[in-house]
């Protein structure tokens, strides 16, 4: 069982920055992967990054690519997005997700099973 909680979200202007964190509660193995999605309103929920627990190797949209760096501390059980650049197309709730993958799939396409809350990202032009 893992429960997943969001932080550091708000307003920015276009071209600043913000670093998210999802802190996992719950015991994270080697195999899972911890991801970012985000939904503006009006449009379905897009896949932005995601990150393989053991090895740490990033994947990136294309939208975001250059610009949000993934990362992940073990030892805390936490995922950062650190969001560079920021476009006013950025705005979005970000959700945090997590899954036990035991072998390659599209990290963008997987049905993750635990998701957290949400948090706001708005940024200005």
């Amino acid at each position: 069982q893992v429960q997943l909680v969001e932080s550091g979200g708000g307003l920015v202007q276009a071209g600043g920055s913000l670093r998210l964190s999802c802190a996992a509660s719950g015991r994270i193995f080697s195999s899972y992967v911890m991801g970012w999605f985000r939904q503006a309103p009006g449009k379905e929920r897009e896949f932005v990054a995601a990150i393989s627990w053991s090895a740490g190797k990033p994947y990136y949209a294309d939208s975001v690519k250059g610009r949000f760096l993934i990362s992940r501390d073990n030892a805390k059980n936490t995922v950062y997005l650190q969001m560079n650049s920021l476009k006013p197309e950025d705005t979005a709730v970000y959700y945090c997700a997590a899954d036990q993958i035991f072998q390659y799939v599209d990290y963008a396409s997987w049905k993750y099973k635990y998701w957290g809350q949400g948090t706001q990202v708005t940024v200005s032009s």
